[in-house]
């Protein structure tokens, strides 16, 4: 498991630059496979699979409870057996450790 796991999301009212690609790079190698760098460097994404629409709303309930629980919240994509999450920091328009934190707790549900 990633030792982002471990950290907890620090709130973000801007005033700090969010990563540049290389930083991106390199935190997105601590997740799981499936993650991408998009939207020009500004977020990540990544789309789960499920058998069912029951599996896919348990997903995603469990993804709220992270979201609500890190104070840090993804743009969500749902339909019958797949959820897609988008994670950015939205105060500084790209990427922060917060999004790759988060990312990292979503992975861990799997293990």
């Amino acid at each position: 498991m990633s030792d982002l796991t471990a950290q907890h999301c620090a709130p973000c009212e801007g005033g700090v630059k969010p990563f540049d690609q290389a930083e991106a790079e390199k935190h997105i190698k601590e997740l799981d496979e499936g993650w991408e760098i998009v939207d020009g460097g500004k977020t990540i994404r990544k789309t789960f699979k499920f058998k069912g629409f029951n599996k896919t709303m348990g997903f995603m309930n469990a993804v709220a409870w992270i979201a609500n629980a890190e104070g840090h919240h993804p743009d969500v994509k749902l339909g019958f057996n797949f959820c897609e999450l988008n994670w950015q920091t939205h105060a500084i328009d790209g990427l922060s450790i917060n999004d790759f934190i988060c990312a990292a707790k979503v992975d861990a549900l799997f293990k």
